[in-house]
């Protein structure tokens, strides 16, 4: 088993150093070894469980999910309902921002559409953006700004 730097586990796993850090303060990822320097050292099970991480992350499943996951692989004998109800959790979230999404380009293309062009002062995006009464839909970007 070859052990490696925080900088080649970054690279292994296309995830910042920074990220490791994180992820070691918040106990996702297991306590490293340390050279008699103090130098973090980490095998291939870390780079695995750092993809792991990282893959989940990308399919936006929040980091308690991820914890829960990760202690469910360490039970490969139980059932995986409670893997598939996180997944089926996580489906959900992304049906329900995707609809929250085509709720923000309806009005988006609303706004736009009566903009007739003229003078700022009577821009129907700016008015719009001004008064959300003027708005049609109900929608609520919250959870989908980066």
């Amino acid at each position: 088993m070859k052990q490696m730097t925080i900088g080649r586990l970054s690279k292994a796993a296309g995830v910042k150093v920074t990220t490791i850090r994180y992820y070691e303060s918040i106990n996702l990822m297991g306590v490293p070894d340390r050279s008699t320097s103090g130098q973090r050292l980490y095998d291939d099970e870390a780079v695995q469980r750092l993809s792991f991480i990282r893959h989940a992350r990308d399919l936006g499943f929040p980091i308690d999910s991820i914890r829960d996951l990760i202690d469910l692989q360490h039970q490969p004998g139980e059932d995986c309902a409670h893997v598939d109800a996180i997944a089926r959790r996580q489906l959900a979230n992304v049906r329900l921002k995707l609809s929250q999404l085509e709720a923000l380009e309806g009005e988006l293309k609303r706004m736009i559409s009566a903009c007739e062009g003229g003078t700022i002062a009577s821009c129907k995006v700016l008015e719009s953006l001004s008064d959300h009464g003027l708005c049609l839909d109900g929608h609520d970007a919250k959870g989908l700004s980066a």
